[in-house]
């Protein structure tokens, strides 16, 4: 059988959760998420995790397993990943990476370099800036300095906003270093991203933002608390709002509706930088999975 791994990206609410078991069943291979929000415990609501059945019908990795107060890099995914990858190939089974985090897919392929370690001074003297100034005007201030990581961050995403203006702004002598990947590990893959219509999209997020919001979004948001790393995604500042009397639940629905679209729109935007990303139809892929990976569905 072909040890290539098969990456699914694409916007939110394309398909890549449906996708992936799908062709995990259908050709026995494991999953390995690479979504930067669903890493993390106790928010399958909001981050759009895979339901308990979905879990159950293909093994997934890297889904679910981070506290929500604990910070995560993607260094560090991209060497957790590389682990589980290798345990995957170890029992004998292929590997389908699923996620729409580009900066987490950008590491795991050994396309960007990353900072191992940061000034102290330069992170209190960011912390500072962080409490006099809104979090879009240190992203405007990263798309100065590092246009490419600030494409990969979302505007409101203080943390990661922060995150990247410390390596944007490192000094000269701090050098930079390739996590581990799989290219570093000679392992050969395929990046597609599901090119889904933006009407089909836009209809998807609908859906599914009503959906959040009938399922439990608003008392998951107060669960976690607005303190914890992992309330900067999409749907917790709103829920959060909504919580403190700012919106209605319809406004709340709205402004879900509206974020969600830009995050999707950002994402698109990302993979369109990405030189080796074959943009197919997800009914397309399976043609990719048989004739570039060699895959078959009876095992060699």
């Amino acid at each position: 059988m072909s040890d290539d791994v098969l990456i699914i990206a694409g916007a939110t609410a394309s398909g890549k959760t449906e996708l992936a078991i799908e062709l995990a069943r259908e050709f026995d291979a494991e999953i390995v998420g690479a979504d930067s929000r669903q890493i993390y415990r106790g928010m399958p609501v909001g981050t759009a995790a895979p339901s308990p059945a979905q879990l159950a019908e293909a093994p997934h990795h890297l889904v679910g397993f981070l506290d929500p107060r604990e910070r995560y890099s993607a260094a560090r995914f991209a060497n957790d990943a590389l682990e589980t990858i290798r345990g995957i190939r170890a029992r004998g089974k292929r590997v389908v990476v699923a996620g729409g985090t580009g900066f987490y897919i950008r590491a795991l392929t050994g396309g960007v370099a990353l900072a191992p370690q940061y000034d102290e001074a330069l992170r209190n003297r960011l912390a500072l800036e962080a409490s006099l100034h809104p979090s879009e005007f240190l992203h405007a201030w990263l798309e100065r300095r590092d246009p490419v990581r600030a494409r990969a961050v979302a505007a409101t995403d203080t943390y990661r906003v922060l995150r990247a203006l410390e390596i944007a702004l490192a000094s000269p002598g701090a050098s930079p270093e390739r996590p581990r990947s799989i290219a570093g590990d000679g392992i050969g893959y395929a990046l597609v991203f599901l090119d889904v219509p933006w009407s089909e999209i836009d209809r998807r997020i609908a859906l599914r933002t009503r959906r959040m919001l009938e399922t439990g979004l608003i008392e998951e948001a107060e669960r976690i608390g607005e303190e914890a790393v992992a309330a900067s995604a999409v749907g917790y500042p709103q829920a959060l709002g909504y919580l403190r009397g700012w919106s209605t639940r319809d406004e709340l629905r709205e402004s879900l509706d509206r974020a969600t679209r830009r995050y999707a729109r950002r994402q698109r935007a990302w993979f369109r930088g990405e030189p080796s990303t074959l943009w197919l139809a997800p009914e397309s892929v399976r043609s990719v999975v048989r004739e570039k990976l060699r895959w078959s569905a009876k095992r060699d």
